[in-house]
C-alpha cells in the first residue's frame, strides 16, 4: 500500500529531523502573535532550495500544522490570540486558566488537536480527492449563501443585548470595508490617512481588543494575579473529559470539510464549532465561564480545517489559503506541479509527505502535553511583572505582520475600545467575526449579483444553486433556533455571555 511505503520513508532519520524542527518551528510561530504560517513559511522557504525536496515539504508542513497547535497557549493563558482562529479559544480557555485549570484547558486543547490532525490525515488519504473535486465547484452564490449562514452566529454571540451584538457585528464589518475595494481597486473609507488605505489588519485588532483591553480592565480591578491559589489538576477527568473529547470529535467533523473550500478562512469553522457546542449543550450557561467543550470544539476544528488545506493542494494543485499558496511555490520551485499527475509521477514523495503528517501531529502531542504543568504556572505569575511582558508582546504582534508603526497605533485604539466594550458588556465576538467574514461576503455577493445581472435575475440565480437554497435555509432555521436559545437561558447568565 502507497501509505505504507510513505510511512516507512517518513520514518527515515533525516525525515524525522525535518518534521520535528518543523514542529517546533510551528509551534513557537503560534505563540507569537502577528506571525503566522504564511509568513514562517516564506521566511524558510528562499533556503529550502538547498535541501531535498521531501525534507523540504515535510518541514513547511510541520510549520502550518504546529502553528495551529502553538496559537492556542497565549489564547489561553493570558487572553492573546495568536490569530484570527486563535480567538475562540479566549471564551472559554482564558476563564478556565482564570479558574486555575489552565493544565486541563492546554490538556484537552494538545488532545483535540491531535484527534482532528489524526481523523485530517484518514481523510486525506481516502476521501481527499474525492471531496476536493465536490469542494471546487463552490461558486460565489455558493460562498455567499455559505457567509450569510455564518452571519447567523451574531445572534447566538451577542450574549445579553441582542440589539448590541448585531451593532458590535455592523462595526466589524464596516471596519472590514476601510482600505481598498476588492473588486475595483479603489480606496474607500480612508479619509485621507495613507494608513487607512491598507485597511485593518486583523491581528492588531485583536490584540488590542483581547489582550491589551484585558491588561486595561485588570489593572482597574487591581487584579494581583490571573489565578490566586492552588492549581487544579492537569488532565480533565470523568463527564468533563468525556465532554471535551466528543466536543472535539464534533469539531473536527466540521471543520473538515470547510477545510477544503478555497478561500475559506480557519477562524469560521472555529466560530461554527462554537456555536454548535453552545445550542447543542444541556447547559449552555456555562459558556463563556470556563465550558470545556467551548475550547475543545473550536480547537479540534481549527486544526481540521488546516490538515484539510493540504487535500485540494496535494490532488487538484488549488491553494485554499495564504499558507497553502505559498506550500504551492515551494512545489514548484522544485519542478512540481500539485495536481492529480502528482500522485502518479512522484506518488512515493507524496504519500511519505502525508505519512509525516501524523507523524508530526504525534510529535507535537508529545511536545506539547509534558509542558502543561509549566505553562499553567504563567497564571500565578505576580500581575505587575506579568502585565509589561503581556504589552510588549501585544505591541511586537500587532506591528509584525506589515511591519507599519500604524498597527501598533491601531492596536491601543482598539485596547482603550476593548476596555470600553467590555466594562459596558458590548459583546466582542461579533465584531472579530463581522471583521472576518465581512471582506468574503462581501466579494461574494458582489460576484453574485454581477453573475445574477447576466443570467437573468439575482434571485433566480440562487434558487437554480442546489448548494446555496440549502444554505440561506439552514440560516433561517439557524435564527429560528437562537432567538429560542436565546430566551430559554437565564438572564444572569446572558449578562455574564456578553462580557466575552
Amino acid at each position: 500500500m502507497p501509505i505504507l511505503d510513505g510511512f516507512l520513508n517518513a520514518l527515515t532519520l533525516y525525515n524525522l529531523l525535518f518534521c520535528f524542527i518543523g514542529c517546533v518551528l510551528g509551534t513557537l510561530v503560534g505563540i507569537l502573535p502577528g506571525l503566522g504560517p504564511s509568513a514562517s513559511i516564506a521566511i524558510i522557504l528562499p533556503f529550502s532550495v538547498y535541501l531535498d525536496p521531501t525534507g523540504s515539504i515535510i518541514m513547511m508542513a510541520g510549520v502550518c500544522y504546529g502553528a495551529m497547535y502553538g496559537g492556542s497557549t497565549t489564547s489561553i493563558l493570558v487572553n492573546i490570540p495568536g490569530e484570527s482562529a486563535s480567538v475562540v479559544s479566549t471564551f472559554d480557555g482564558f476563564q478556565m486558566t482564570r479558574q486555575g485549570r489552565g493544565g486541563e484547558a492546554l490538556w484537552i486543547a494538545a488532545v483535540g488537536s491531535f484527534i482532528a490532525g489524526t481523523i485530517g490525515v484518514i481523510g486525506t488519504c481516502i476521501l481527499g480527492p474525492e471531496l476536493a473535486k465536490f469542494a471546487i465547484k463552490f461558486g460565489p452564490p455558493e460562498y455567499t449563501g455559505l457567509l450569510f449562514f455564518s452571519l447567523t452566529m451574531l445572534v447566538s454571540l451577542s450574549g445579553a443585548s441582542l440589539i448590541k451584538g448585531i451593532v458590535a457585528g455592523i462595526l466589524g464589518i464596516f471596519l472590514s470595508s476601510v482600505g481598498i475595494d476588492p473588486l475595483t481597486g479603489a480606496p474607500r473609507l480612508n479619509y485621507g490617512l495613507v494608513g487607512l488605505t491598507r485597511g485593518f489588519e486583523i491581528v492588531p485588532v485583536v490584540v488590542g481588543l483581547f489582550g491589551i483591553g484585558e491588561i486595561l480592565s485588570s489593572a482597574e480591578a487591581g487584579v494581583q494575579q490571573i489565578f490566586q491559589g492552588k492549581l487544579g489538576r492537569m488532565m480533565p477527568r470523568g463527564s468533563e473529559l468525556r465532554r471535551g473529547l466528543f466536543a472535539a470529535l464534533r469539531g473536527t467533523i466540521l471543520g473538515f470539510p470547510l477545510g477544503l473550500i478555497p478561500g475559506m478562512v480557519t477562524a469560521l469553522s472555529t466560530f461554527m464549532s462554537y456555536d454548535v457546542e453552545k445550542k447543542i449543550s444541556k447547559h449552555p450557561e456555562r459558556f463563556g465561564k470556563g465550558a470545556i467543550e467551548g475550547l475543545a470544539g473550536p480547537e479540534a476544528a481549527n486544526n481540521a480545517t488546516a490538515q484539510a488545506g493540504f487535500i485540494p493542494l496535494l490532488s487538484l494543485g488549488i491553494p485554499t489559503a495564504p499558507s497553502m499558496a505559498i506550500m504551492l511555490a515551494a512545489f514548484m520551485l522544485y519542478g512540481l506541479q500539485p495536481g492529480p499527475q502528482l500522485f502518479l509521477q512522484h506518488g512515493s514523495m507524496v504519500w511519505t509527505v502525508i505519512a509525516s503528517m501524523y507523524i508530526g501531529n504525534v510529535m507535537l502531542l508529545v511536545l506539547n502535553l509534558p509542558l502543561v504543568g509549566l505553562w499553567a504556572r504563567i497564571s500565578l505569575i505576580p500581575y505587575r511583572f506579568l502585565a509589561p511582558f503581556i504589552l510588549a508582546v501585544c505591541l511586537i504582534g500587532a506591528y509584525s505582520p506589515r511591519c507599519t508603526m500604524f498597527d501598533v497605533w491601531v492596536a491601543l485604539a482598539f485596547g482603550i475600545l476593548g476596555y470600553y466594550m467590555n466594562k459596558n458588556k458590548w459583546p466582542v465576538a461579533p465584531m472579530i467575526l463581522g471583521l472576518i467574514l465581512g471582506p468574503i461576503f462581501e466579494i461574494s455577493l458582489r460576484q453574485s449579483i454581477s453573475m445574477g445581472t447576466l443570467s437573468g435575475g439575482i434571485i433566480a440565480l440562487f434558487l437554480s444553486r442546489p448548494v446555496s437554497v440549502v444554505f440561506i435555509a439552514l440560516a433561517v432555521i439557524a435564527l429560528v433556533i437562537s432567538f429560542v436559545f436565546l430566551k430559554r437561558l437565564p438572564k444572569d447568565a446572558l449578562e455574564d455571555d456578553s462580557k466575552k
